[in-house]
């Protein structure tokens, strides 16, 4: 098994927490749909190519400005990856903390994340990735 795709999401990750949002969109493909847990609820549920991935970005961190995220497993299935991920950080203004395990299913061709989705268990980011357990 390959490990380019873990070695991928690990730099994404890092780029993330280091706030380098130049580094972070360099392995999103241009055309990347994005989505997260929440989104699903609002109607579109996807944030679209740069421009939309540079739309969470600058959201996500106006709410939560001192968001870290830590990887905690990523296993590679060949043209996808399923990420374990705890995600911590407190709202802007003194709101309160936040700690979550979640799970992300990530599809990757030409070392560039296409497709990326945010579920609650490994069971839904196995699905997610078009594979069965």
């Amino acid at each position: 098994m390959s490990q380019e795709n873990v070695e991928i999401t690990h730099r994404a990750y890092d780029a993330l927490n280091r706030r380098d949002l130049d580094a972070f969109l360099g392995f999103m493909d241009p055309e990347v749909q994005f989505t997260t847990r929440f989104m699903e609820v609002e109607g579109d549920p996807f944030y679209r190519g740069h421009d939309g991935i540079r739309e969470w970005w600058r959201s996500l961190l106006s709410v939560f400005p001192d968001f870290r995220a830590e990887v905690l497993e990523v296993r590679d299935l060949g043209d996808s990856v399923i990420v374990a991920v705890r995600v911590r950080g407190s709202g802007a203004e003194g709101g309160a903390p936040f700690d979550q395990a979640l799970w992300q299913a990530i599809k990757i061709r030409h070392g560039k994340a296409t497709w990326w989705q945010n579920v609650e268990t490994e069971a839904e980011a196995v699905e997610a990735a078009g594979l069965r357990e």
